[in-house]
C-alpha cells in the first residue's frame, strides 16, 4: 500500500524571506527581509508558494521595480517563491 503524502497547507500563514534572496526575474532587488502573508501554495517536495507582501515591504520595494511591473502587467504586490527562500513566521 503507498504511502499518504503529508497534507501541508502554508495558506495564511506568515513568513519572512531568507537573507541573499532576490526579486524572481528582477535580481537587482533584494527581497531579504521581506515579509507577507502565503495566499496560496504548491505540492511536492519542493512547494512553490504565492506570497502578498504586507505594508512594511511594499513601502520598501523599490519605485524602478514597480514600473517594471506596470510596463509587464504585472501585479507588485505579490511574488512567486520556492518554500526554501523563505521561513514561516510562527
Amino acid at each position: 500500500m503507498a504511502k499518504k503524502k503529508a497534507s501541508r497547507s502554508f495558506e495564511g500563514k506568515s513568513i519572512r524571506v531568507k537573507d541573499g534572496v532576490t526579486m524572481p526575474e528582477f535580481a537587482e532587488v533584494s527581497i531579504a527581509g521581506w515579509t507577507g502573508t502565503i495566499v496560496e501554495s504548491g505540492a511536492g517536495e519542493a512547494p512553490q508558494l504565492i506570497i502578498e507582501w504586507d505594508a512594511a515591504s511594499m513601502a520598501k520595494m523599490p519605485e524602478s521595480y514597480k514600473a517594471h511591473c506596470d510596463s509587464q502587467g504585472l501585479y507588485s504586490g505579490m511574488a512567486c517563491l520556492p518554500f526554501d527562500q523563505v521561513e514561516i513566521q510562527e
